[in-house]
């Protein structure tokens, strides 16, 4: 079992955990590999306990929560209302698809929980495949490696940044960017967002903010 340290842009630690064989309540769909390079493909994604929280002033309705079958809906309805991968990522984007199920090379069928696309201040598009997983569910490296095949198959003009998001608790979200690196696939950015009720943001909240470094 293999335990790999990542650094993250902002000096903190992460740890993806290697394991051999991964059961989830939701699975992402038929896969197939073509070789296993990657020892890392069968690492899952954590959050690191160590992260600041930013309260974000929540904006989707309780209805919501009454309706959703499973936490994983619950968490794609609020990345969507509170705008939260226009906050993560600092670009402006629209979701194109839910739910995509789609064959890809060497991978064979994948599918990925919502795909956003986006126009910079710059003007480049890019493309953010989310990975979307509940309280009691892990997103493993392998999932984010199909995304990344997934745009370079179908989305080959568009910046791929792929996304993971884990419901850490009611209104505790984490969000992870994952990239390829010369060790595999890593985390280059993880923030936590915890949505309240506008009031709940401070004077000191926002003080807070601002002083932290980008």
């Amino acid at each position: 079992m293999t335990i790999i340290c990542l650094g993250s842009d902002r000096g903190e630690s992460f740890m993806l955990y290697s394991i051999y064989q991964m059961k989830s309540a939701r699975s992402p769909g038929p896969m197939r590999r073509a070789d296993s390079k990657l020892n890392a493909s069968q690492a899952i994604i954590v959050p690191n306990s160590m992260v600041a929280e930013t309260k974000v002033p929540e904006s989707s309705t309780g209805v919501v929560g009454m309706y959703a079958l499973n936490d994983a809906q619950v968490l794609l309805a609020k990345l969507r209302y509170n705008r939260l991968v226009d906050i993560f990522t600092g670009v402006i984007s629209c979701s194109l698809q839910t739910h995509l199920r789609t064959s890809v090379p060497n991978f064979g069928e994948v599918q990925t929980d919502e795909i956003y696309v986006g126009v910079d201040k710059r003007g480049s598009h890019h493309v953010f495949p989310v990975q979307a997983r509940g309280r009691n569910d892990v997103i493993s490296v392998l999932q984010i490696e199909q995304d990344m095949a997934l745009c370079k198959e179908k989305f080959p003009a568009l910046a791929c940044r792929p996304i993971a998001a884990q419901l850490m608790a009611d209104d505790l979200i984490a969000l992870f960017e994952m990239e390829k690196s010369e060790q595999g696939i890593v985390i280059s950015s993880e923030r936590h967002y915890r949505l309240v009720p506008g009031e709940d943001v401070t004077e000191e909240d926002l003080k807070l903010y601002r002083r932290r470094q980008k």
